[in-house]
């Protein structure tokens, strides 16, 4: 049996390998060929896309001569399923058909999908299905028709994460050979010899085409071979998992599969967050940041290569599975994927950490804008400047703003206040003013730096008022507060306020001791 394996991956090497020139050539004469048209195309010159072309018919001849081994081969033959071959190859032809017309021609995805979709279901209606899901339903047994679903969502979901993974030379084809490896040790430790022939003909002619497809490439995968590969390792999952223990049957695919679910993963969350279509494409996969980071292509693919191994070791270790080696496994995982993630540096993703922040800060932020939100009720009261003064002193020491200047003036009959003046203080002709620091150092902000937001105070006869300014000095701690509340009813409440404490002649006098607020008048008129 092993010399039988042996002997069809590297028929399978070779056919790939002859094939693959013979492809290249030909598309390269037809003017089959894939041109930099786009910003996110890292190709510098056109180069043919059907690389798949020869991966399908180096497997498919290879399987044609496993049939023929089978024949001479008692121990084969007994396990070579033609039923179950023909269930994963039908459907499996029909994406490849979908992926060259789509190298040809250009697909939309919704097409795409429903084609695989279809494909899906041929897999479910052969047998090839996901049964129960222990970590969701326990060892209940799905409906046909939930069952359905989560198969072709299966599909569907390894299909196109290998192809979305095909934007560097030999990217998605090393990535896929290492998860075919896994499948090939898995299938052939649990005693199910299709798979195991299966797996090894697709590593083989994977490991052909690499030839030509590592960096600098002279042929790429295209839809014809990411969606092939794709589907086939799918249902070679499908296939292994009807025998397969629990653990094996659900955890080692996916984590076999980690580097192409991660960026999908990746890819949908980073556009739903920044309310992107999630079909666009764009220049922020994982092999696009890396590239950010100053790696080179082939550096680059070498990484995610090792990242790839990493995750099919990582899936063997489950071929054993004790509580030990899952909690393992999965720490190992989280801790990895969580730092890696991490310096690649995603804005969307640091957005949701803020988000998760705020989540956490939520009290004082509540805190906070109950301040405001009670300023601005006790402002409706307020008859006088000394009482003005109290209430925008409470609202903001205690919320995150450093300090803030009230300027207004007077309009024609209206009564002056008399303020005691600070020190070098020059008010502007007909406008009279405060300030307020929380600290001594904000109380004068010269050779601070700082920020501030500056407001009018319409009243509501929309006439202006003056100015309130908060300011805040620059820092790395985050503002917890709703500016919202700042920019609605606030500035009018103010506003009416100082309309009511002008109509009297109120004189303020200072308090003993009392530096953090001064207030300066300056001639009406």
């Amino acid at each position: 049996m092993t010399v039988a394996f042996f002997a069809i991956f590297f028929l399978s090497l070779l056919f790939s390998f002859v094939l693959t020139r013979y492809v290249r050539d030909f598309a390269s004469r037809r003017g089959w060929v894939a041109a930099p048209s786009q910003e996110r195309h890292l190709h510098a010159s056109p180069l043919p896309r059907l690389g798949g072309v020869a991966i399908f018919v180096s497997f498919s001849l290879s399987m044609v001569a496993a049939a023929v081994m089978a024949s001479y081969i008692p121990h084969l033959h007994s396990a070579f399923s033609l039923k179950t071959l023909l269930t994963i190859l039908v459907p499996a032809s029909l994406v490849f058909l979908l992926g060259v017309y789509d190298d040809l021609y250009n697909v939309g995805p919704y097409v795409k999908f429903a084609v695989q979709a279809l494909a899906a279901s041929m897999l479910f209606m052969g047998g090839l299905r996901i049964l129960n899901i222990p970590v969701l339903f326990g060892k209940h047994q799905l409906p046909w028709f939930v069952g359905l679903a989560f198969t072709i969502l299966w599909v569907l979901a390894i299909t196109n994460a290998f192809n979305l993974i095909d934007g560097l030379d030999g990217l998605a084809a090393g990535s896929a050979l290492f998860s075919t490896l896994v499948a090939f040790v898995v299938a052939l430790l649990n005693g199910y010899p299709l798979v195991t022939v299966m797996s090894i003909a697709l590593a083989g002619a994977i490991l052909g085409f690499l030839r030509y497809n590592f960096n600098p490439a002279t042929i790429f995968l295209g839809d014809s071979g990411s969606l092939f590969i794709g589907f086939l390792l799918s249902a070679l999952a499908l296939a292994g998992a009807q025998k397969a223990p629990t653990i094996v049957a659900v955890a080692i695919p996916v984590v076999s599969f980690g580097l192409p679910i991660l960026e999908t993963s990746l890819s949908i969350l980073r556009r739903l967050i920044s309310g992107r279509p999630v079909f666009a494409a764009d220049r922020e996969h994982i092999h696009h940041k890396l590239l950010q980071h100053g790696l080179t292509h082939r550096q680059v693919v070498i990484v995610l290569y090792a990242v790839s191994a990493v995750f099919a070791l990582l899936s063997l270790f489950l071929l054993w599975p004790t509580g030990s080696s899952l909690g393992l496994v999965l720490a190992v995982l989280g801790i990895g994927v969580w730092i890696g993630v991490q310096r690649l540096g995603y804005l969307e993703l640091g957005e949701l950490s803020r988000v998760a922040q705020r989540t956490f800060e939520q009290r004082q932020i509540v805190i906070n804008n109950l301040a405001i939100r009670r300023a601005t009720e006790e402002l409706k009261a307020a008859r006088d400047c000394e009482q003005i003064r109290r209430v925008l002193q409470a609202a903001f020491s205690s919320n995150d703003f450093d300090g803030f200047d009230v300027r207004f003036k007077l309009f024609a009959g209206e009564s002056q206040p008399l303020f005691a003046v600070e020190p070098g203080a020059q008010p502007r002709r007909g406008e009279l003013s405060f300030h307020w620091g929380k600290t001594r150092e904000s109380r004068s902000l010269e050779g601070l730096a700082f920020w501030t937001l500056s407001l009018d105070l319409v009243n509501s006869s929309n006439r202006r008022r003056g100015a309130l300014m908060v300011h805040r000095l620059y820092s790395q701690r985050d503002l917890q507060f709703d500016i919202n509340l700042l920019t609605s009813a606030f500035p009018v409440a103010l506003a009416d306020a100082l309309d009511r404490a002008l109509q009297h002649t109120v004189q303020v006098i200072p308090r003993a001791g009392q530096d953090d607020v001064g207030f300066v008048a300056a001639q009406a008129g």
